[in-house]
């Protein structure tokens, strides 16, 4: 995703000159083309993210939109008070920018991971919250983004293309489609590849997928309670910590709608229950959401 969101990036900058980027000497082999289009609005700012942060408010407040990019822990807890009180309180059009979502930095360890950033951020005024599943993804949320002019915070992560049918510019999306669904998904991420690895033949035609990728998603959509009505069964996957995650919101949201459920299981980030560091599927791994773990999950749910 990260050499996608530089190439719009470049477009960005090129179309609104008042458009500038700022990064916390990161982006090797991956911003020069956005230093090269923007110039001297394209500023390195040294590993000084809460500098960043107040800079780039400042910027925003003069009338500019301001990305700030980094590594996704270093640009979100680092500086969540610049974030909040700098960006959030003054609703300055100010885009956090976190590369490595979730345990994409792997065998760094848990100072590179980032499996509580929506929770930290999602919960700040004002902020919006993008988690793009796929390739497609990263343009609807820059283009939301941009459209809004509110804080926001953008987790990069590795992503795959959409070989879906289905691909709305909702932020709360149906994926697949079942005509005797038993068991409903819900995913946050990259981590979507994992399910579909997980389905084969025999279970596609017993559950239904749904994606989100902006937190607030706003109400839930129709067609995603209809599903829910029917099978009665939910499975929500984040590559995040349960508490703030998706599936807290959902649960909390399926019980305020009063549609009735039999099962609720939420696959999720339980940070580092051995002890150790590994690549990132190991940590999948270890936390139980990884494609075998999915797949043992639905089969228990049909």
């Amino acid at each position: 995703m990260r050499s996608i969101f530089a190439k719009r990036i470049q477009q960005i900058a090129k179309e609104d000159l008042k458009t500038v980027f700022l990064t916390g000497d990161i982006g090797f082999n991956a911003l020069e083309g956005v230093r090269d289009v923007m110039k001297d609005r394209f500023i390195n700012m040294g590993v000084a993210e809460q500098s960043m942060i107040s800079v780039a408010a400042g910027i925003a407040h003069k009338g500019y939109q301001v990305f700030c990019y980094s590594i996704a822990p270093f640009v979100t807890y680092r500086c969540l008070e610049q974030i909040r009180n700098d960006v959030c309180f003054h609703n300055l059009p100010v885009y956090i920018v976190g590369n490595g979502g979730g345990y994409g930095y792997g065998i760094m360890g848990s100072s590179h991971h980032a499996i509580e950033d929506m929770a930290i951020l999602s919960g700040l005024p004002n902020m919006h919250c993008y988690v793009p599943a796929f390739d497609e993804d990263v343009d609807l949320c820059l283009d939301d983004m941009i459209s809004n002019k509110k804080p926001a915070y953008l987790r990069l992560g590795l992503g795959k293309p959409n070989k879906f049918a289905n691909r709305s510019t909702s932020f709360f999306n149906r994926l697949t489609s079942a005509e005797n669904p038993k068991v409903t998904i819900l995913c946050a991420g990259p981590v979507i590849q994992n399910v579909f690895s997980a389905i084969d033949e025999y279970y596609f035609k017993n559950v239904e997928v749904f994606n989100i990728s902006r937190i607030p998603y706003g109400p839930l959509p129709v067609d995603f309670t209809d599903s829910v009505k029917r099978t009665g069964k939910v499975i929500v996957v984040e590559e995040h910590i349960s508490i703030g995650g998706i599936g807290q919101q959902l649960a909390c949201d399926i019980l305020s709608a009063g549609i009735p459920v039999e099962a609720f299981k939420t696959l999720h980030a339980k940070g580092y229950p051995g002890g150790r560091f590994g690549n990132q599927q190991y940590h999948m791994q270890q936390s139980g959401i990884d494609k075998d773990s999915v797949s043992k999950t639905i089969s228990e749910l049909l």
